[in-house]
């Protein structure tokens, strides 16, 4: 994991010397998991650099937890997204890109199954606005995720879909 942020701070560095503008902060929003007992918050950061007026790259990392089969299954998530931007209009941008998903999956106890760890590569497309205001960014978007959790360790959960929509904002700096 160390290895996966120190390659991460890397090409951010390394983007930034081309890069016409640099901002990062936090972020926070809400997702809904398509067969989650209910929708949850989303914490996390992010870095985005503006490489032209039209292009722009965003790297996110963030914190979530669901449930699932009433409570029986609690899945809790450290989403890593790289998304690419397309700004239409000077403040409005479509965003494409892809995430590297890192699960710990709790079992309830009667259910006899062994709590678990994996990873899943997941998709999203989506779209945004930003606002500058001097040195900050106010941001906010709408995402839909294509991500398929396999859970090995309960056969009767295997049908579950965990796609799903997230709605974040944030306030980025610029540096």
């Amino acid at each position: 994991m160390k290895k996966l942020f120190l390659i991460m701070f890397a090409i951010v560095f390394a983007q930034s010397a081309i890069a016409q503008e640099v901002a990062l902060g936090p972020i926070a929003g809400y997702f809904k998991t398509s067969d989650a007992d209910e929708g949850s918050i989303i914490f996390g950061g992010a870095v985005r650099l503006k490489l032209a007026d039209a292009l722009g790259i965003e790297g996110s990392i963030g914190y979530r937890k669901e449930e699932y089969e009433n409570g029986d299954l609690k899945v809790t998530s450290y989403p890593i997204m790289v998304t690419g931007m397309l700004y239409a209009l000077p403040m409005v941008y479509g965003a494409i890109g892809a995430g590297w998903y890192n699960f710990n999956i709790e079992y309830a106890s009667s259910l006899g199954a062994v709590d678990e760890t994996t990873q899943e590569f997941g998709y999203h497309l989506g779209a945004g606005v930003e606002l500058p205001l001097g040195n900050l960014i106010l941001r906010g978007d709408i995402r839909y995720v294509f991500l398929n959790l396999e859970l090995d360790n309960m056969p009767t959960a295997k049908d579950i879909k965990s796609d799903f929509y997230v709605i974040t904002a944030g306030v980025l700096f610029n540096l």
